[in-house]
């Protein structure tokens, strides 16, 4: 695919994946805030069926919102279904891992330092991965263990644990990360498909045939519901962890990243807790504690240059050699790489000055953490690393 025709792709999909995103994630946020929030009716309330209502001003009116028990004697007229943010979110989602990890798998999904593997190998393993994460979810949530949250919670975990663990062993660290949210955001939007709009369905059906309402179908959609709401933050973090490598380039990045979605499904709670008037600061704090741990626990070694290196002199022109045929091919005015046509972040080394600009940056990401550059996929050579960290080693650079 021409890449320029990929990037203009990769924009519109991935801006609609943000817009149909926030609409999904902001319902639910909404909607478990309301339904944390209901107050016990009045007695006339009740007496229709109202199980709590709740009082709210925005913009300017005063809305009332009721919540029924089970259903209203009758199906009003219009009746709004939450669903489409739902389901335009994970198609977008999938079209955009599809184009940048399938399509592209040679470049993103393919790490041959990982697994030597072929773009349709790749593939069939990133969608197998999909399906087998999303089916083991089905199939637990449909047991028994539905009804003992704790156990299931744990066993979700270690499932999890086990996908992460599973996917760093064959993909990129990029393309691992990306296919856990796949996971994750396909168990989500499975989760109203599968479990939420059928409830729904039935109890709307059961209202138009005047029967009672079976309070199964309820409880299995507010499970279904409560469960992503707990990942809503995980799956987010994972949107945009490609932009933070020192996450997913760490040598236990399967354990970072079960740690990061501990953590945020921890901070979810504190908020969750809080719509019911239960303070727990120590959750909050507790989670911030453990991200600081995290950060310091996964922090890349500094190198530390031997007293001999530190005699060594490296002057500029060696310095742009390395630049120009270890880093030019994408850092430059003029790109050459196959896939990235235009500069990532816009940095360009076109001279000696522009480098010394970025040596903060050069140090981090090329000597300390070693994920640039992308893949080694001009194959930098350790002793080149060591060069430039010679020459960067000069106070003025620092």
């Amino acid at each position: 695919m021409d890449p320029y025709i990929n990037e203009w792709l990769n924009l519109i999909i991935r801006f609609a994946h943000v817009i149909t995103g926030v609409a999904w994630i902001g319902a639910s946020f909404y909607f478990v805030w309301l339904d944390n929030h209901l107050e016990k009716p009045p007695q006339w309330k009740a007496d229709k069926g109202v199980g709590g209502d709740l009082w709210a001003i925005h913009g300017g009116g005063f809305y009332e919102v009721a919540k029924y028990k089970l259903a209203p004697p009758q199906m009003p007229g219009n009746l709004h279904w939450f669903k489409w943010e739902a389901y335009t979110t994970w198609l977008t989602g999938f079209l955009l891992l599809s184009l940048m990890f399938y399509v592209g798998a040679e470049s993103y999904l393919i790490d041959k330092r990982v697994a030597d593997l072929t773009q349709f190998q790749a593939i069939g393993l990133g969608i197998g991965a999909i399906v087998a994460g999303v089916g083991s979810y089905e199939f637990l949530v449909r047991t028994k263990l539905k009804d003992h949250g704790l156990i299931l919670g744990l066993i979700l975990i270690a499932v999890g644990t086990a996908l992460s663990y599973g996917l760093t062993q064959v993909f990129s660290a990029r393309g691992a990360y990306m296919h856990m949210g796949a996971i994750i955001g396909t168990i989500m939007a499975g989760n109203v498909f599968f479990g939420i709009i059928p409830s729904q369905r039935a109890l709307v059906k059961a209202v138009e045939e005047g029967k009672t309402p079976d309070p199964k179908y309820g409880l299995n959609a507010k499970l279904r519901s409560t469960h992503n709401t707990y990942t809503t933050l995980p799956i987010i973090f994972i949107m945009i962890s490609n932009h933070y490598p020192m996450t997913y380039n760490h040598s236990a990045n399967w354990l970072v990243l079960i740690a990061i979605i501990l953590i945020t499904a921890a901070v979810r709670q504190y908020f969750v807790l809080r719509h019911f008037g239960k303070q727990k600061p120590l959750v909050l704090v507790g989670s911030a504690l453990a991200t600081i741990v995290l950060a310091i626990a996964i922090a890349p070694a500094s190198t530390e240059l031997s007293a001999e290196q530190k005699q060594q002199t490296v002057n500029d022109m060696q310095v742009k050699q390395i630049i120009d045929a270890r880093c030019g091919s994408c850092h430059s005015a003029t790109p050459t790489d196959d896939v990235f046509t235009i500069a990532p972040a816009g940095i360009v080394f076109s001279d000696t000055a522009s480098i010394e600009q970025w040596a903060p940056r050069i140090k981090a990401r090329v000597i300390d953490a070693k994920d640039m550059p992308f893949m080694n996929k001009t194959q930098m050579t350790d002793e080149e690393r060591t060069t430039l960290a010679i020459w960067l080693s000069n106070t003025s650079r620092q």
